[in-house]
């Protein structure tokens, strides 16, 4: 018998600090409020660090540079979904007002531990929480872990 083969949606998220809060994103997901890290998709011949700043500036307006990887982390909400989720870390020296470009975001939030854990049920994934405890007490990983040499491949699609 063989098995279907594994195919998680890879996706990358940014836990951005400030002041002890962490900005966050509310959206509207099958009918309900959700929060999350600024978070998303990795677009073809994206490197993972770019598509996570293309995300936070899509859903926050901002630009900001990467300090490190919090992790990398597996999550599957059911039989049918998969995701691999590299999670970067960033922050800022002030409480910035954000003007999200993505049309789905309704707001951006500044948010402390301690209230988003009072909106856990309104929380996108567990790893929202678990991103941040992570950021708040592990050691981060340099940008350089990972090889994003996407020029090679593009160059030898087109030999």
């Amino acid at each position: 018998m063989t098995k279907e083969r594994y195919k998680p949606n890879t996706t990358v998220a940014c836990v951005i600090h400030c002041q002890n809060k962490f900005l966050f994103v509310e959206e509207i997901i099958d009918g309900e409020t959700r929060f999350n890290q600024p978070a998303g998709h990795i677009e073809a011949r994206e490197s993972i660090p770019e598509a996570c700043k293309r995300e936070v500036k899509e859903e926050t307006g901002l630009d900001i540079e990467l300090l490190g990887i919090i992790g990398v982390y597996q999550f599957s909400p059911n039989e049918q979904l998969s995701f691999v989720r590299f999670t970067f870390a960033a922050e800022t020296k002030n409480l910035i007002i954000c003007q999200p470009l993505d049309k789905d975001i309704l707001a951006c939030h500044w948010f402390t531990l301690d209230e988003i854990k009072k909106r856990k049920h309104q929380l996108r994934s567990p790893l929202v929480i678990k991103s941040i405890e992570d950021f708040l007490h592990k050691a981060h990983s340099p940008l350089s872990l990972i090889n994003s040499d996407l020029q090679i491949i593009a160059d030898n699609n087109n030999a």
